[in-house]
């Protein structure tokens, strides 16, 4: 795992939507808006689950995602990549539930994917795009 620098958390905790991408074991892409993504530690992500139909079925055939995270009139990009546990029952997922029913109470919080971070690509557009950054 690796630890994303105190700018990349910055970058992260200031991105209200994320591009989630997920891919099938035989590889068929598919990528999802993501709202609920908090960054829990340097290491970990958050993912709540209200809506996931093909992501969830990527997910537990192939537990490998890549996140996008940049905001219009933010400088950077990030692509982190990671492994993913789902969790749909006990205290981590009781959690994840409270803190989407604080943000929409409207919102019923299904399951928590929980993403180790592995690497953090560079997106933006020029020379460095797609530079290894961790």
């Amino acid at each position: 795992m690796v630890a994303l620098t105190p700018e990349m958390q910055e970058l992260f905790k200031g991105t209200k939507y994320f591009a989630m991408a997920t891919a099938s074991k035989d590889g068929e892409p598919n990528v999802a808006p993501i709202g609920m993504a908090i960054l829990i530690d340097p290491e970990t992500i958050w993912i709540g689950n209200q809506f996931f139909h093909q992501t969830l079925s990527n997910l537990k055939e192939n537990p490998r995602v890549a996140l996008q995270v940049w905001t219009f009139g933010v400088p950077g990009c990030l692509k982190i990549k990671g492994d993913v546990q789902i969790v749909e029952k006990g205290p981590d997922y009781n959690k994840m539930y409270n803190m989407v029913k604080e943000r929409k109470p409207n919102l019923e919080c299904k399951g928590l994917v929980i993403m180790k971070i592995t690497d953090v690509f560079d997106c933006r557009s020029g020379a460095e795009a797609g530079k290894r950054l961790l």
